[in-house]
């Protein structure tokens, strides 16, 4: 005999694992989705300002229409331990795309941590959260030889 039982119709039932208690929800359960935004293969070279896509104009964002994220999560394949840095450029626009100022306002930057042949994470940003419109993503090896970089970038709701 169960110690704890409950009212099921009119009579009074054991709790087991056939009749286990009733639960009513008493508010909204919060899931978290993600989206894959970008999956890439960057040669990352000593250029300056080449983003993930490949570009060097410093105007174009890597990931656009990102307001509904609250965070990006990069993941990374490196092919070797070359140096290399990263800058993330973020920034709002208006209804019609347009750059609400001028320029991009830099949310993270380093250098990208992890040995050859390792995944490694970034999130972007780091603490808090994030909700900008476009994203520029910048990667430059400082060191060693030209290599190429797989990433995959995840938004997160």
């Amino acid at each position: 005999m169960s110690l704890i039982g409950w009212l099921k119709g009119n009579r009074l039932v054991d709790v087991t694992a056939q009749d286990p208690l009733p639960v009513q929800q008493q508010g909204a359960i919060t899931t978290r989705t993600a989206d894959t935004l970008l999956v890439a293969t960057t040669a990352v070279t000593n250029d300056a300002n080449r983003d993930l896509l490949g570009s060097t104009s410093t105007e174009l964002p890597t990931l656009d229409g990102c307001m509904q994220y609250r965070k990006l999560v990069w993941f990374y394949f490196r092919a070797t331990d070359a140096a290399t840095t990263y800058r993330v450029l973020a920034r709002a626009t208006d209804h019609n795309g347009a750059p609400l100022g001028a320029g991009w306002q830099t949310i993270a930057s380093g250098t990208l941590p992890g040995d050859a042949n390792t995944h490694n994470r970034i999130e972007i940003p780091s603490a808090g959260d994030g909700y900008y419109d476009q994203y520029r993503i910048e990667v430059q090896r400082t060191a060693g030889s030209n290599y190429n970089l797989i990433s995959k970038i995840v938004g997160v709701r």
